[in-house]
């Protein structure tokens, strides 16, 4: 029975490790350009003036929808951006977007990161991005990438990325 046990958890452990090495050669973050959605007028239930992307977020979940993903309602609003949860495969996800004031020439930049939906304690012994379901990702990346609304759709990894490593983007997020 020991022996059994052991195997058991053996075997686990190498299911986490291999969940954990997938998750670490997954970029969950994008970076693209749009000039279709609002970036000149404020709303009134905007909680900063600069939290631009209701619209981005709102024809998201239309997309979503459109591939039969369960989506949240409405998108949800942060103090620099928006989110909605949706579903891949019953696993919770969220997709956050913040808009960068930069080249307006090319269109506004659009930051949006993946994270996944595990609760306080996932979120503790897991970080957002640690259980992030390939699918996740490849949903958005779909989205994005066939629209004639956004260009230059560039993948990033969460360390390059807040590491200031902007360069090293992927046009595919695998």
């Amino acid at each position: 029975m020991d022996n059994f046990v052991t195997q058991a958890r053996l075997a686990s452990f190498w299911r986490v490790k291999m969940l954990i090495t997938v998750a670490a050669k997954l970029r969950t973050i994008v970076m693209f350009n749009s000039r279709a959605f609002n970036l000149s007028d404020p709303k009134p239930y905007f909680i900063n003036d600069c939290c631009f992307g209701d619209d981005l977020a709102k024809w998201l979940i239309e997309e979503f929808r459109s591939r039969n993903v369960v989506v949240d309602g409405d998108p949800g609003q942060e103090d620099f951006g928006w989110f909605f949860g949706f579903k891949i495969e019953r696993a919770a996800h969220f997709f956050v977007i913040a808009y960068r004031n930069d080249d307006q020439q090319k269109g506004a930049t659009w930051i949006g990161w993946v994270e996944r939906n595990r609760g306080l304690l996932g979120f503790i012994f897991g970080g957002p991005e640690r259980w992030v379901k390939k699918e996740a990702v490849e949903l958005i990346h779909h989205a994005l990438s066939n629209s004639p609304l956004i260009c230059d759709v560039r993948w990033h990894f969460r360390a390059d990325f807040e590491g200031g490593v902007e360069d090293r983007g992927a046009s595919s997020p695998a």
